[in-house]
């Protein structure tokens, strides 16, 4: 995937970070754009992080890197580097990570959301299952992923007065999006399933369990087959 670098904007946000904008709004090609620049940048570029998001992706880079003759952070040199990265014919070509997620659909909101949507909970639990998903972005809290995907048909707003509660491993719908909570958390989302996966955990190599970009496909599981994966409270897939 190739675009012009004219048509982002760079943002300064601090000494040590910019803002890349390629979009306003939540749009799969946008975010499809980038994760192609995440990559890219990523691999060309010594001493810089890229975290993306929706329609934005933020550098963190060393300053000490990007110094001029007076030992000044020349923001020109930098720009350079990301243009000649930018420039070049070799894409990076690394296929995304599928994750499959188990989900007992038995959450509170399922049958609003089945009438809202005019169809079986049934129907909702396989309507979600059946669609493949992107994690867009990782935000809110440590590990709750962003999935962009999800069945139009299945699209509900928010709730109008949010919990302040929500069980760690709530599978849920907000707007267009699906997620997962990955701790006890205040949320506003409709809750269609649990799932008895870890998302974020502090004592693993990688703390969260899905990392922006990878793909999430949802599985029906029942309750029996939860309580057994729930065992291990740091189960992953």
């Amino acid at each position: 995937m190739t675009f012009p670098l004219a048509d982002i904007q760079i943002e300064a946000l601090a000494e040590d970070a910019w803002l890349l904008r390629f979009g306003q709004t939540i749009d799969g090609a946008v975010n499809d754009r980038v994760h192609a620049a995440a990559a890219k940048l990523q691999a060309g570029l010594d001493h810089v992080e890229c975290v993306p998001a929706y329609a934005s992706l933020l550098l963190r880079f060393e300053v000490t890197q990007w110094l001029d003759d007076d030992g000044r952070f020349a923001a020109e040199r930098l720009r350079a580097a990301i243009a000649a990265v930018w420039n070049e014919r070799s894409l990076v070509d690394k296929p995304a990570r599928e994750v499959s997620i188990p989900v007992c659909y038995d959450g509170v909101d399922l049958s609003d959301v089945a009438t809202h949507a005019g169809m079986s909970t049934e129907e909702v639990a396989t309507r979600h299952t059946t669609a493949l998903y992107r994690v867009a972005m990782l935000g809110f809290a440590p590990g709750f992923p962003y999935l962009l995907g999800l069945d139009p048909a299945l699209a509900m707003p928010r709730r109008s007065s949010p919990r302040t509660s929500v069980p760690a491993g709530s599978v849920a719908i907000g707007g267009q999006q699906t997620g997962i909570y990955p701790q006890d958390l205040p949320g506003g989302w409709q809750l269609i399933g649990r799932t008895p996966m870890r998302l974020f955990d502090l004592a693993a190599a990688s703390p969260s369990l899905l990392a922006p970009g990878d793909h999430v496909r949802f599985r029906a599981i029942d309750q029996g087959e939860y309580e057994r994966l729930a065992i291990d409270p740091g189960a992953r897939p």
